[in-house]
C-alpha cells in the first residue's frame, strides 16, 4: 500500500474510484477541488493510496488558513461530507496516518475529517453537532406524498392552490442568487459570491440545477441541487419572507422529491442541519431518516475541539448586527467573511 499526492493526470481515475464506492460522496469528487481552489484560493493537499498502480483509497484534503481558525487541514470545506473513501481497511488506516503526518508536519491547528458514517479510529475525537436527513424514493411521487405527515401535505398543496409553479433552468442563476443572498442574511450569516455558484454550475455540469418557485411573475424561493448517482441533493435553497404564505419551501421541496421520483432517482439527501435549530425542525416534519455526523477532528496544536459555526452561541451578537445591514452590504462583504467558516 502506497499513499500519494493527487495529480491532475489522475483526474477521470480518481472520479471514476469515488463514483464506484459506497463511501464516495459529490464532494469528493474533483469538481469540488476545482470550485474550492478557483474560488477560495485554498491550497489542495489530496491523497490517494495505490495497491499496485490501482486506487484502493483517497483522502481530499484543503489547508485552510485565516485569522480566526488558525491553519487548518479539512475534508472538506463548505461541504457537508468529506473524508476517507476507500476500497480496503488498508487503505483506510494508509490514509488516515498519512493525514495525521501531514497534520503535524504542517503544524496545523487541527485536523478536520467529516465522515459521514462512523468514527475512525483512535487519536481523534468525535462531535456530533450536526445530523443528515435522507429518504429511499420510491418509483411513484404519488405514493410518497402518501407517506408524509399530515401537516407537511398541507403546506404543499397550499402552495398549488396559491398558484405557486417551479421552473427548473440554470439560466435563472440571477434569480436563484438574489434569493439566497435574502435567505441567508435573514439568517444572520454571510453569503457566498455569485462567482461561486456559476463556478460550481460549470464544474458539476448537468448534475447540478437550478429551481426557482414563482407566483405569478415574482420569484418566491430556490434551490440548487446537485445529483450523484442516484441522489438528489438539494444543496443551497432558500426562499423570501413573503413567500412563507404561499408555503414556498414545502412546496419547493416538494417539488425537488417530485422531479426526483420521476426521473429515476432513488434517494432524497436534505444535508445537515444543527440540533436544534429551525432548519432542523423544518427537516424533521417530512418522516425521513435521521442520521448523526460524527465529523473527527485530530487535535495537533489545538487543545480542544474548535466550535467555529456562525451558529455558535459565541457569535450571537454579530449574527443578530448581520440580519440588520442592508442586502447590497452582505453580498459585498459576505463573500470574504464566509472564508473564515470553512
Amino acid at each position: 500500500m502506497k499513499v500519494c499526492a493527487y495529480q491532475d493526470d489522475l483526474r477521470e481515475t480518481w472520479d471514476d474510484f469515488v463514483l464506484s464506492q459506497p463511501q464516495g460522496t459529490l464532494f469528493h469528487l474533483t469538481a469540488w477541488k476545482r470550485a474550492i481552489e478557483h474560488e477560495f484560493g485554498f491550497e489542495s493537499r489530496y491523497l490517494l493510496a495505490e495497491d499496485d498502480g490501482r486506487i484502493c483509497g483517497v483522502l481530499p484534503l484543503f489547508l485552510s488558513t485565516n485569522w480566526m481558525q488558525g491553519p487548518t487541514l479539512i475534508s472538506t470545506p463548505f461541504a457537508v461530507y468529506g473524508g476517507i473513501c476507500s476500497s480496503h481497511p488498508a487503505a483506510s488506516v494508509a490514509l488516515r496516518e498519512a493525514a495525521c503526518r501531514m497534520a503535524t508536519e504542517e503544524r496545523v491547528n487541527y485536523l478536520e475529517l467529516r465522515e459521514p458514517h462512523h468514527p475512525i479510529g483512535d487519536g481523534f475525537l468525535t462531535k456530533e453537532l450536526y445530523v443528515t436527513f435522507q429518504q429511499e424514493l420510491p418509483s411513484d411521487a404519488e405514493r410518497l406524498m402518501r407517506g408524509l405527515p399530515k401537516d407537511t401535505r398541507y403546506m404543499i398543496r397550499k402552495g398549488q392552490k396559491s398558484g405557486l409553479r417551479a421552473v427548473t433552468d440554470n439560466a435563472q442563476l440571477d434569480s436563484f442568487y438574489e434569493i439566497y443572498s435574502h435567505s441567508v442574511r435573514n439568517l444572520g450569516t454571510p453569503v457566498f459570491s455569485k462567482r461561486f455558484f456559476q463556478r460550481l454550475l460549470t464544474e458539476f455540469g448537468d448534475t447540478a440545477e437550478v429551481m426557482v418557485i414563482w407566483q405569478k411573475s415574482q420569484a418566491m424561493g430556490a434551490v440548487l441541487s446537485f445529483r450523484f448517482r442516484d441522489a438528489i441533493h438539494p444543496y443551497y435553497g432558500g426562499s423570501l419572507f413573503e413567500g412563507r404564505q404561499f408555503g414556498t419551501n414545502n412546496f419547493m421541496y416538494w417539488e425537488v422529491l417530485r422531479a426526483a421520483c420521476e426521473s429515476g432517482l432513488r434517494t432524497f439527501d436534505f444535508g445537515r442541519s444543527k440540533l436544534g435549530t429551525g432548519s432542523y425542525f423544518f427537516k424533521s416534519q417530512w418522516n425521513m431518516r435521521e442520521r448523526p455526523l460524527p465529523y473527527q477532528f485530530y487535535l495537533v496544536r489545538r487543545k480542544s475541539l474548535p466550535n467555529f459555526s456562525p451558529a455558535n452561541p459565541s457569535f450571537k451578537l454579530a449574527t443578530s448586527i448581520w440580519k440588520r445591514i442592508p442586502l447590497p452590504v452582505t453580498k459585498s462583504l459576505g463573500p470574504s467573511l464566509v472564508r473564515l467558516f470553512p
